[in-house]
């Protein structure tokens, strides 16, 4: 553990102020705020009142994100934060307030400000079937409205309407038919967004990071769908209350548990199962969920394995809980918490899972101030066993590896007539232990490895959302963040004097004490986003923002895999810096007015401290790893178009991508700029949900993906020796060619259970056909010599699946 107090004088005097800063902020501000609004007691008629509260779903007592409150009158409004709470600043008089949300019953309140603010708390039911097109105009607005860009979200309803591998709903490889969203293939761990590696992409549960979302090599994510309440993917734009990575943000947000009842809710399938149970707590003031998955594919196939292969593992489960209590009015806290594990291989296999754990604590200082503040903790590791079975318990090697934080994070709103400011800070304490290795032969047994490495990584930021006049609204704010590379630890200087791509040696070492500072960075980090309505349904739209990451994913693999390697940036290593600038049209058009969405968004992404790798770079167990890597710039731009339909008996949305992304690195295609292996030139996919009005119970959906190929790097002569063919790529060019194109048609038809009066009971079966035309779509191409003929090199393309796969599902809900 990192002795705090063992820091350079330097470094101390900069924590105690970061410490100081907070404090302040927490014992300052509120009372700035009860002054201020104990000065705006009525004494004149222009003097300001609050209307806040939560808004809530009706049927379990959820916190809503993402409500629009809208003020007729003054034409502005609000948006509920993550937790459903909301405020609004107006001068005294009578008001017409909307709320909507997608999916629920649009209400009307007529309120009438005069002396004092006005608490609303509000609770809305979905909408039914019938009255889909009465509710969709007032409630589809904010595509055009928000000032949100690049930003999409997925709610649970349809996520469970996409049609998925082995019939399981997944929110990751949900989120990769929106536009720029991107895999190099089935099979591959993570998603990649407008030109970025899986590693720039803070994929957060609760607010608590998660390294590694997916199980099985990437077929399934992590997130249990019944416990997902949101998921909201920000590609740019990103406001300054989120910093650590410089290409997305994919915030999941799990259920409260339902408030008002007991629920069962569970899903058999062919692959795994799921189970998860809600309930009020404490009369009401709380509630729990917890919710649980098992595959059980390795237990199903035991009977058809042969000797070689009995007692294989492979096999995943995860288990999700989450609970809240309500102490009063004005404090509410929340536990939650993920632990999930993966285990694959016969004799010799892999082993890896994460578990958080968050602690939240919502404070209304008053009508005006809001506190979130957070502590959470982030576990993941790995590892790589040479006898899952033990069957020769005194021969085996073994490597470990983890990644462990510790958070505190404290977030402010502040609600002043047509600002709504955001504010707070975060500190991060990473501890890096890249690989321990334990070998044991004829029963002696012998440890070694990598020592661990630690960072402190703190910021501050402040943001402002403001509405200039009913059409021009601006969201601008700054983040300073600042990375402590700290001890105990070793630190290496390296030859520079070598050719370009090769591997550089140490030359000296110096070992730090506990605490003592190695390396700083520190990087201002401004956002800007702005608004224009053009008419009542259609803007134009704006933004920048520069992100600073410290951490970094050493693969050097076409795909990454669980067992890649994280490493902090260090005296070698800088910080990865993206800027990235965004412009968008947005317009709703239809018969109801908003019942088509369009959008078409262009970026431009400049990326510096790219890491690569020289050939031949060694990355397990590398004490002197930092002198395989390479430093270099990127660049990523391209264009998205979006159309979306929500209503009708047929809808959903299809997308299009053309982006470019590429990496100039010295010493790698002779310098020259090269696309990444994550490239893909033309994306388009298609969501099509079918609910026909004369088939009650049964609904249909489609989804349809059309992709380039990726890039690989493949041999451009050979020579022959002694009858053998080696192939050879002459020149050192990188990913010179593509591999073929991808596409799949996923299908799937979900027929609802008898409803009966009598009963609670609601079941459906999901029947759903992946690849449905058995398309061979390749992973990778590689390439070896004809066993019959060793002078002829053929290419081989390895394809994870090539065949259709059918599924079936049962879902209930008690």
């Amino acid at each position: 553990m990192v002795n705090y107090c063992t820091l350079t004088n330097y470094n101390c005097m900069y924590y105690k102020q970061l410490l100081w800063l907070l404090v302040a902020t927490f014992l300052a501000l509120p009372m700035q705020a009860q002054t201020t609004q104990n000065a705006l007691q009525p004494t004149t008629s222009q003097d300001k009142q609050t209307i806040s509260g939560y808004i809530k779903d009706a049927a379990n007592g959820e916190g809503l994100i993402g409500v629009s409150v809208y003020v007729k009158e003054t034409g502005t409004g609000a948006v509920t934060n993550s937790y459903g709470f909301y405020g609004i600043t107006l001068l005294p008089g009578t008001y017409t307030v909307v709320i909507s949300y997608v999916g629920y019953e649009t209400q009307t309140k007529t309120i009438t400000l005069g002396g004092q603010n006005v608490r609303l708390d509000m609770e809305l039911s979905q909408e039914g079937r019938n009255l889909q097109e009465v509710t969709v105009s007032a409630e589809r607005e904010a595509n055009v409205k928000n000032i949100e860009m690049s930003v999409n979200r997925i709610d649970t309803k349809t996520l469970q309407r996409i049609p998925a591998l082995l019939g399981e709903v997944d929110v990751v490889r949900s989120i990769q038919l929106l536009p720029g969203v991107s895999t190099v293939g089935e099979g591959a761990t993570g998603f990649n967004v407008r030109g970025g590696s899986i590693d720039q992409n803070l994929v957060l549960l609760d607010e608590a990071p998660v390294y590694n979302s997916s199980h099985l090599f990437g077929f399934f994510s992590v997130f249990n769908p019944d416990a997902v309440k949101d998921v909201k993917l920000i590609k740019g734009g990103i406001p300054s209350n989120y910093g650590g990575r410089i290409a997305s943000i994919l915030d999941v947000r799990l259920k409260e548990g339902n408030a008002k009842k007991p629920e069962l809710n569970g899903g058999i399938g062919l692959i795994f199962s799921r189970l998860s149970y809600e309930r009020p707590l404490f009369k009401g003031k709380g509630s729990f969920i917890v919710a649980g998955r098992r595959s059980y594919a390795d237990i199903l196939a035991q009977p058809f394995l042969n000797n070689d292969l009995r007692g294989s593992k492979f096999y995943f489960y995860d288990l999700t809980a989450k609970a809240n209590y309500r102490i009063n009015d004005k404090n509410t806290v929340f536990l939650s918490g993920y632990f999930g594990r993966d285990v694959f291989g016969a004799d010799f296999g892999f082993n890896w899972g994460s578990a958080t754990a968050s602690v939240r604590w919502n404070h209304v200082f008053s009508d005006k101030l809001f506190l979130n503040t957070t502590a959470y903790y982030s576990n993941y590791d790995y590892s790589l066993d040479s006898d899952l079975k033990r069957k020769e318990p005194n021969d085996f090697f073994r490597t470990d590896s983890r990644i462990v934080d510790y958070s505190l994070k404290p977030d402010f709103s502040l609600f002043l007539g047509k600002n709504t400011i955001t504010f707070g800070g975060q500190a991060i304490l990473h501890d890096f232990q890249p690989g321990t290795a334990t070998a044991a032969s004829s029963g002696s047994i012998r440890t070694f490895g990598l020592e661990s490495k630690y960072a402190l990584e703190n910021a501050l930021y402040i943001g402002n959302d403001q509405q200039i006049s009913p059409r021009l609204q601006l969201q601008y704010g700054l983040r300073y963040s600042l990375f402590n590379y700290i001890g105990p630890g070793e630190a290496y200087a390296f030859t520079t004097d070598v050719p370009l791509g090769t591997r550089r040696l140490p030359i000296t070492t110096v070992q730090y004490r506990s605490g003592n500072n190695i390396q700083t960075y520190g990087n201002w980090e401004p956002r800007f986003s702005a608004k224009y309505e053009l008419t009542d349904n259609s803007s134009l739209k704006l933004s920048y923002n520069r992100l600073a990451q410290y951490i970094h994913l050493v693969s050097n693999t076409t795909a990454s895999t669980p067992l890649d390697i994280w490493t902090p940036s260090t005296n070698n290593i800088k910080p990865q810096i993206a800027d990235q600038i965004a412009g968008g049209y947005f317009r709703n058009f239809g018969r109801s007015r908003n019942e088509f969405e369009a959008s078409v968004e262009v970026y431009y992404k400049w990326l510096q401290n790219q890491i690569d790798y020289i050939d031949g770079a060694n990355l397990i167990l590398n004490k002197f790893l930092e002198g395989d890597l390479l430093s270099g710039r990127g660049r990523a731009y391209g264009a998205e178009f979006y159309l979306k339909r929500n209503t009708g008996v047929v809808n959903g949305w299809i997308s299009y991508t053309l982006a470019k992304t590429e990496r100039q690195v010295e010493g790698i295609n002779n310098g020259n700029w090269f696309p990444t292996r994550f490239d893909k030139r033309h994306t388009l996919t298609s969501v099509l949900l079918f609910d026909p009005a004369n088939a009650k119970r049964w609904n249909f959906s489609a989804t349809f993906t059309l992709a380039s190929g990726t890039p690989a790097t493949f041999p451009t002569n050979r020579f022959e020796y002694q009858g053998y063919v080696v192939p050879q790529n002459f020149g050192n060019t990188r990913n010179n060619y593509r591999i073929p194109p991808y596409h799949r048609l996923d299908l799937a038809a979900t027929l609802q259970g008898r409803r009966r009066p009598s009963k609670r009971k609601e079941d459906n079966w999901v029947f759903s056909v992946y690849n449905v035309y058995a398309r061979k779509n390749p992973f990778s191409v590689y390439f070896r010599q004809n066993e019959d003929n060793p002078r002829v090199t053929e290419a081989v393309r390895y394809s994870v699946f090539a065949t259709l796969i059918p599924s079936v599902t049962y879902n209930f809900k008690f």
